[in-house]
Parts: structure tokens; sequence; C-alpha cells
């Protein structure tokens, strides 16, 4: 199962060890601690390509797939179906499929919230 612009975004954040606040300040409060939590937790599932251009440049990560994520843009052609993009680096190797990558985010999910911080 792939995963959800939201879903994405917490793992994100939480690998870049980055607090709801640290991400509003980040962003000059553009998008705020609430905003962000929403999106997080799948409460709004599209938010704007300004919000999106900000988060991706908080967190160094590829633009164009928080777009497609957010359903603004079609998976690119230029890219075969089988191969996946912005994929756990630990897993670049692997030609992992849409349903494996999703449990692997899952699973890190996981470990981080039962992880003490």
């Amino acid at each position: 199962m792939k995963p959800t612009l939201g879903q994405y975004l917490a793992s994100i954040r939480q690998d870049r060890k980055m607090s709801l606040r640290q991400v509003e300040e980040a962003s000059s409060k553009e998008v705020s601690n609430a905003y962000l939590s929403q999106l997080e937790t799948g409460k709004i599932a599209q938010p704007s390509p300004n919000v999106l251009n900000t988060l991706s440049e908080i967190y160094g990560i590829d633009y164009v797939q928080l777009m497609e994520l957010a359903g603004y843009l079609s998976p690119s052609a230029a890219r075969e179906a089988t191969q996946r993009h912005g994929r756990l680096a630990t897993f670049a190797e692997h030609n992992l499929t849409p349903d494996e990558e999703g449990e692997l985010m899952k699973y890190l999910q996981f470990l981080r919230m039962k992880k003490p911080p």
C-alpha cells in the first residue's frame, strides 16, 4: 500500500527530528503546527502547492513527489511503474512494490512511536 501524503510528511518530519512547532517556525509561520498536524493525520488531503513547496524546501525533499502524493500530478511517465522514487534510502537498490513500500513506512512509524525520545 502506497503511503499517503500525510504518512509521508509525518515520516519525513520525524526523520528530520523536527517538532510541529519547529516546522512552523522554519516556514515563517506559513504552515502552522495545527495545519501540519491535520495534514499528517489525513484530515487535509490536498494542501495548496505553495504549502507543499514550503515543506519540500524545509525537509529537503522532492517537490514533484509531494505534488504526486497530493494528487496534483500523475506519476512521471518517464519513470517505469516498477521503479520507486523517493523510497527509503536503505532499500534504494531494491525494486519495492507499492505495497512493500507502504508496509515499510508503517513499520518505520511503529518503531519511531515506541522508541523513547
